[in-house]
Order: C-alpha cells, then sequence, then structure tokens
C-alpha cells in the first residue's frame, strides 16, 4: 500500500487520499472533554497560582491581581498548544477526540494559539459581566452556564458540525480512533 505524497515538513497531503474521514465528534463527547479538561485546568490553575504567589509573596488575592491574569494566560497558552500541537489533551485523548487544521494534518504553535486566543469566547461574555460587578455570583453562573449551551449548540449550524472558534482558527476536532494499549 502506497502513502499519499508528502508536503513540505512530511505532512500527508489534504484530499481523499487521507486516512481517516475528518468527522466532528458528537456534542455530547465533545461536552464531555471539555468537562474533564476543565477538571484537569483547576489542577493546573492552582499549580501555577501558588507558583506565582509564592514568588511574588502574595500576601492576599488582590494583590498583583493584573500579573496573576496575565501570568495564568501565558501558563494556559504553554499548555494547550504543548498538547494541541501533539493532536490532544489527556481529555481529548479518554475522549478519542483529536485536533487538527482544516485539512487533517497537525497543528503548528502558530495555529494552536491561534486557536487559543478564539476559545476565548467560551468564558469571555459571562466573565466580562461578573467583572463589571453589576450581577452577583449566582446570575453569573446561569449566564455562564447559559452561554457555554449557547455556544456549544451554534455547532449544530454549522454544516460539518465544528465549533465556531475553530472555523474561524482554521482547526477542527475530528473523532479519533482508540489507541490499542500496550500490555508489558
Amino acid at each position: 500500500m502506497s502513502r499519499p505524497p508528502s508536503l513540505s515538513g512530511g505532512e500527508a497531503a489534504p484530499g481523499p487520499a487521507s486516512p481517516a474521514p475528518l468527522i466532528a465528534p458528537p456534542l455530547r463527547r465533545r461536552m464531555a472533554a471539555w468537562l474533564y479538561e476543565s477538571l484537569l485546568l483547576f489542577g493546573v490553575v492552582m499549580a501555577a497560582a501558588l507558583v506565582f504567589s509564592i514568588a511574588t509573596q502574595m500576601r492576599h488575592g488582590l494583590m498583583h491581581r493584573q500579573g496573576l491574569i496575565a501570568f495564568l494566560f501565558a501558563v494556559l497558552a504553554i499548555y494547550f498548544v504543548w498538547f494541541w500541537c501533539k493532536g490532544q489533551t489527556l481529555a481529548m485523548k479518554t475522549w478519542h477526540i483529536r485536533v487538527v487544521d482544516r485539512f487533517g494534518r497537525p497543528l503548528g504553535p502558530l495555529r494552536a494559539f491561534i486557536r487559543y486566543v478564539f476559545s476565548y469566547v467560551w468564558v469571555l461574555p459571562p466573565l466580562a459581566a461578573f467583572e463589571s460587578h453589576r450581577v452577583a455570583t449566582g446570575p453569573v453562573l446561569v449566564l455562564f452556564t447559559g452561554w457555554l449551551a449557547f455556544w456549544a449548540l451554534l455547532s449544530r449550524f454549522h454544516p460539518e458540525r465544528q465549533f465556531w472558534h475553530d472555523v474561524l482558527a482554521g482547526t477542527r476536532l475530528v473523532s479519533a480512533p482508540a489507541q490499542p494499549s500496550r500490555a508489558s
């Protein structure tokens, strides 16, 4: 069996010769991976915030707040760009989802970073309402949940069922076949 022709960089050429179809996973599986990812990120954010607070000798939560936000943005960018360039985060691997560019090739660091920036549309509108201090925490949680559901359901209006931040970033989520486990 012959391999498809290569592009510069050794990547397989897009088109009908691609080994796996670029089919979006069901919305339920993508949202389950999203929820699992948020649990994993809780640990990443807590560890990064601890490192930042020790390094800056924070005495209370509002001290160096903008610096902490910028630091967490950078830590999460490194986390996601690193794993997306490899194709999957741990949550994506668990739920058999892979992120690729629109042609099915692995993401480069710039494309992964663009996807990271565009993915903030999932959380910025509710956070902006909370930041204004005009909305109490309870209604913000309702707003946050409603916004997540709305944004997720918008993928139903895309012909290939992709999330709109993926469309804007030139990426897509595809089903990844389960890898056989290695028995020792």
